[in-house]
């Protein structure tokens, strides 16, 4: 299936937004967690060239990325549509946000951070050769929870 990455739109950060995954993947919701929700709806702040929404062949938004570069190192947030997650899908949409951003941000390497219970999107990550490089906890959804970072080899 083809799918178009293109500039993050206004409407587009409002619908995901309010998406809602079930548990316990819930977690993922933004409007548990009034910053990142607050950051993502204040389109005027957003860096530029950094928040890209994905569409299927009919237009309709599948899922997002959001990249920061430096140091030749590419940090990829991404997140699938709450009723295309679980599907398969995962390994496809990634290897589309890794192939846009190789293209337009030439990096070395890619760097990702995951919940550390979400194995599905850990599996994912280490079949496209990403590998473990460090446990930290990180402060969201009002609690500090344990996170996984892994970089591409």
């Amino acid at each position: 299936m083809a799918y178009t990455v293109r500039p993050m739109m206004a409407t587009d950060a409002r619908l995901i937004a309010h998406w809602h995954y079930p548990e316990p993947y819930g977690f993922y919701d933004l409007d548990r967690d009034p910053e990142d929700y607050q950051k993502l709806l204040d389109f005027e702040s957003w860096p530029p060239n950094t928040k890209f929404s994905v569409t299927d062949p009919d237009g309709e938004l599948t899922g997002f990325f959001e990249f920061a570069t430096s140091d030749g190192i590419t940090d990829i947030g991404l997140g699938l549509r709450p009723d295309k997650s679980g599907m398969g899908l995962g390994q496809q949409f990634l290897q589309i946000g890794l192939s846009f951003a190789l293209g337009r941000f030439h990096p070395r390497q890619f760097r990702l951070k995951v919940a550390a219970f979400n194995q599905r999107a850990i599996t994912v990550y280490e079949r496209a050769g990403f590998k473990t490089t460090r446990m930290f906890k990180q402060k969201t959804n009002g609690a500090l929870y344990d996170f996984i970072e892994m970089q591409s080899t």
